[in-house]
């Protein structure tokens, strides 16, 4: 594709959820930089920024009815926040309850000590757990002894755990573990394009019982405390992470303009001008010099294909293999009920940060996040939030039934597992559906195919978590990558193009 250099520089980005706002936000900051001028609207098909997250107050409660944290080693939305000057409003786990809870028959029982996904930094704790049968101990004592995997391939997380950690440790708690991050099936899901350090465990120590003592041996201040997750890793905002959100999308709109309830049908390149064509929901095309996509991997290859407009034949696009490519990216769908309670009216203490429940267990949730035992703020002195996660790729059906149905699932589960009784002070049903990206066996080069197909359109970008990442900080690196890829190659262009008026 060319373009010329000599016109206004106009950029489009394709939806206005955190992945896109970070797209725009870091293009501003990358053009006024270098001093480079442009045009830049977003497209938003909905009526507000910020896709699936949204923080909401209700009465006392400080909801979110997406994600409600991000981790700081990935750096990039700590880094984004103090950047926009939101640093003093950052908020870190409560250390008194930075464990989890696992479901074993029926009662919540918590996760070995230091026991972090696949890594055991104390197997003290994990060998008196009543998680485990005497019998699936001694298969994870012998962790130690399994030969290292000497063929390369990808590898599923199941296939892992099994051979590494026996299967009851995946049954009983890796899968409950997993799942709580991923909403996914541990049958199919890649452990190199999800926890590639465990498969780096494994190369270099021979085995992860054997990394885990080495790793705390040489690095004693980085000790784990807690169980589940690196929960001393996770943050979130005093005002719940809409503060990014809206912060994100000030900063943005006094450079661009933000059209909204503006869906895209179709995206075309011109072979004539060298820019690429959108047909906004107006219907008249316009044309942009470079685009970001940031949407959801299946609605951006409908969009890449021509096919996405209703009632409307499809418009052949060059674009047609890379959609093709991104529609082999399969969706999970959730719901989250969020609830809150009044403290004397849940028998367990909560003394933990949430609760997942293993497949093996034959509930109907796959989670809960204790909330407010989490982050301040979230719940009364005398109230406590939970959120209640349904569906997920184990359990799909369940979001074919109305919200009245979800609602009573999760009363009855919460009371049978939690004691929870009485009338909740409120109960809000969250539908995300094709929300959360399967990281499936073979992603990794799936995800390098479609980097293959999208270098054939320069000025084009993919954006969001259907690529290397799912959290929060994978997506804002996603969009400030794609507006970092965008503008170079607008400035490859320039340079060439004055390098060739030079010669001539």
């Amino acid at each position: 594709m060319t373009s010329n250099p000599t016109s206004s520089w106009r950029v489009a980005i394709i939806g206005a959820g955190v992945s896109g706002l970070s797209a725009a936000h870091r293009l501003i900051e990358l053009s006024a930089k270098s001093e480079h001028p442009m045009e830049l609207i977003l497209f938003e098909a909905g009526s507000r920024v910020g896709g699936s997250i949204q923080t909401k107050s209700i009465g006392k409660y400080l909801v979110e009815t997406g994600a409600d944290m991000f981790v700081t080693d990935k750096i990039w939305a700590k880094s984004l926040c103090e950047r926009l000057g939101l640093q003093d409003r950052l908020i870190s786990t409560d250390e008194h309850y930075r464990r989890s809870l696992v479901l074993r028959k029926g009662k919540p029982v918590p996760v070995p000590e230091g026991f972090i996904l696949l890594s055991m930094a104390s197997m003290w704790s994990v060998l008196t757990s009543p998680i485990f049968s005497p019998w699936a101990k001694l298969r994870l004592a012998a962790e130690y002894f399994v030969p290292r995997r000497m063929t390369e391939g990808d590898e599923s997380v199941a296939s892992f755990v099994r051979r590494r950690l026996g299967r009851e440790v995946l049954d009983r708690l890796v899968q409950a573990l997993v799942g709580g991050i991923y909403t996914a099936d541990p049958e199919k899901l890649s452990l190199r394009a999800t926890m590639p350090r465990f498969l780096e465990m494994e190369r270099e120590y021979g085995s992860l019982i054997r990394a885990s003592r080495r790793r705390a041996n040489q690095q004693p201040h980085l000790a784990i405390q807690g169980s589940g997750a690196r929960y001393e890793l996770f943050m979130t905002l005093q005002g719940g992470v809409s503060e990014l959100i809206e912060a994100l999308s000030q900063r943005v709109t006094k450079s661009a303009t933000i059209r909204f309830n503006e869906p895209i049908s179709t995206l075309t390149s011109n072979a004539v001008t060298g820019r690429y064509q959108l047909r906004p929901n107006s219907g008249l095309i316009e044309e942009f010099d470079a685009v970001v996509v940031a949407l959801p991997s299946y609605q951006a290859a409908e969009l890449l294909s021509g096919s996405g407009a209703p009632n409307q034949q499809p418009t052949a696009s060059s674009a047609a293999p890379l959609g093709d490519l991104l529609r082999k990216i399969e969706y999970s769908s959730t719901a989250v009920v969020a609830s809150g309670h009044k403290l004397i009216d849940v028998r367990h203490p909560l003394n933990a940060f949430g609760l997942v429940i293993p497949t093996i267990e034959n509930r109907q949730i796959l989670a809960v996040s204790f909330a407010s035992r989490k982050f301040s703020g979230r719940a009364p002195n005398d109230g406590v939030q939970l959120r209640t996660f349904v569906g997920g790729a184990m359990q799909p059906e369940l979001l074919d039934k109305t919200d009245d149905e979800i609602l009573a699932i999760v009363r009855h589960e919460l009371a049978d597992t939690l004691g929870v009784s009485g009338h909740e002070e409120f109960a809000i049903v969250t539908r995300h559906r094709h929300s959360m990206p399967q990281y499936h066996t073979g992603h990794i080069e799936l995800i390098q195919q479609i980097e293959k197909q999208l270098s054939i359109h320069p000025g084009l970008a993919l954006a969001g978590n259907a690529y290397h990442g799912v959290g929060i900080p994978d997506c804002i690196h996603s969009g400030e990558k794609a507006a970092a890829q965008l503008l170079a190659t607008r400035l490859q262009i320039e340079t060439s193009s004055l390098q060739s008026s030079s010669s001539s």
